[in-house]
């Protein structure tokens, strides 16, 4: 049980550090960027776009999910079969967070890394162009997606 526990409050953990990290961006990050010229928000968010990959990021983003996953089986295994199944639905939500990610996100941040070092730019305002709006959106459903998943692991330690 002791494991079981440490195992659910991990995975809520991480799930709610990613979905804080989200919100976060479309909260306060992106809008404050919104306000700036186009050479600071381009400089600007391709110093975050490096700064973030670290230990405490992938803990979070990628422990997410281990965790959850985790979780599941072992509520399953001990016969919580209604905390199991909200914890997969806990799953799937923040599966379709890492989806987005990769699918959509990162390709984002590759191609405004691509565009170079900021003191060769020659046209700011095309590079933000191609990923402001996409980006900012996509962030948005992930926020919503990682707070859902991290709300139904809370529902799932209510049902166990």
């Amino acid at each position: 049980m002791l494991f079981r526990n440490i195992t659910l409050i991990a995975a809520m953990t991480a799930t709610g550090l990613a979905a804080g990290l989200f919100y976060t961006f479309s909260i306060a990050v992106m809008p404050g960027l919104r306000q700036v010229d186009d050479r600071t928000f381009v400089d600007a968010m391709q110093r975050i776009n490096v700064a973030i990959l670290n230990g405490w990021f992938a803990f979070s983003f990628a422990g997410a999910l281990l965790l959850t996953a985790l979780a599941a089986i072992l509520e399953w295994r001990a016969g919580e079969h209604s905390a199991a199944l909200w914890i997969v639905a806990a799953v799937g939500l923040y599966a379709a967070v890492l989806v987005i990610t990769f699918a959509l996100n990162v390709p984002l941040n590759n191609q405004l890394d691509a565009a170079g070092d900021p003191a060769r730019i020659t046209d700011f305002a095309a590079v933000r162009d191609r990923f402001e709006t996409s980006w900012v959106r996509w962030n948005v459903v992930r926020a919503v997606l990682s707070t859902a998943s991290l709300a139904t692991l809370a529902y799932a330690l209510l049902r166990r």
